[in-house]
């Protein structure tokens, strides 16, 4: 399996640069992650989202879809998009360390 470094931590990824393992994730990872998506810099806004991802990764075992996200995360789904321009749930997912949810392509 293909590893990344980020901060100095060495983490397993697939193909797809998705965490392999969510427990290696740290919450100062998300910066480093999210400028490699082009997000600079992460917001309290962006916080609310990365941290309930991994919240609901936690308690159901999976990330939620984009639509979920929009009704249940307090954040609108055109906010959404704005703060995360290349996919919602997918970018949001790698951010918080989590494996990309199914239903995104």
């Amino acid at each position: 399996m293909p590893e990344k470094n980020i901060t100095g931590t060495t983490v397993e990824v697939g193909e797809d640069g998705f965490f392999l393992h969510p427990e290696q994730w740290k919450e100062e990872m998300a910066p480093e992650l999210a400028r490699e998506q082009g997000i600079d810099p992460v917001t309290d806004r962006h916080w609310q989202v990365i941290r309930f991802m991994r919240k609901q990764y936690l308690e159901k075992g999976e990330g939620p879809s984009v639509r979920v996200l929009g009704k249940t995360s307090g954040v609108p789904i055109k906010e959404l998009y704005q703060l995360f321009p290349k996919g919602p749930a997918k970018t949001a997912a790698k951010l918080a360390g989590i494996p990309k949810p199914r239903g995104c392509i």
